[in-house]
């Protein structure tokens, strides 16, 4: 049987946390920022994934999942 390999641009995109939550960071955050600054900092925080979104996540980063 081959080696499971880790998604690198799933990787890259999502982080698991340490109970096995799936984050995301918020969209529109890297350039045309005239936004105001409250927007500008609530677009800091990381969403959770849900449902069958974090559980494809989940399935494309088997190194990364919660032991």
């Amino acid at each position: 049987m081959p080696k499971v390999k880790t998604h690198k641009g799933t990787a890259k995109r999502f982080k698991i946390t340490g109970t096995g939550k799936v984050m995301r960071a918020k969209v529109g955050t890297n350039h045309r920022l005239h936004k105001s600054k409250a927007t500008q900092r609530m677009m800091k925080q990381d969403l959770l994934l849900t449902g069958a979104d974090a559980a494809l996540a989940r399935k494309l980063l088997p190194g990364l999942k919660k032991k």
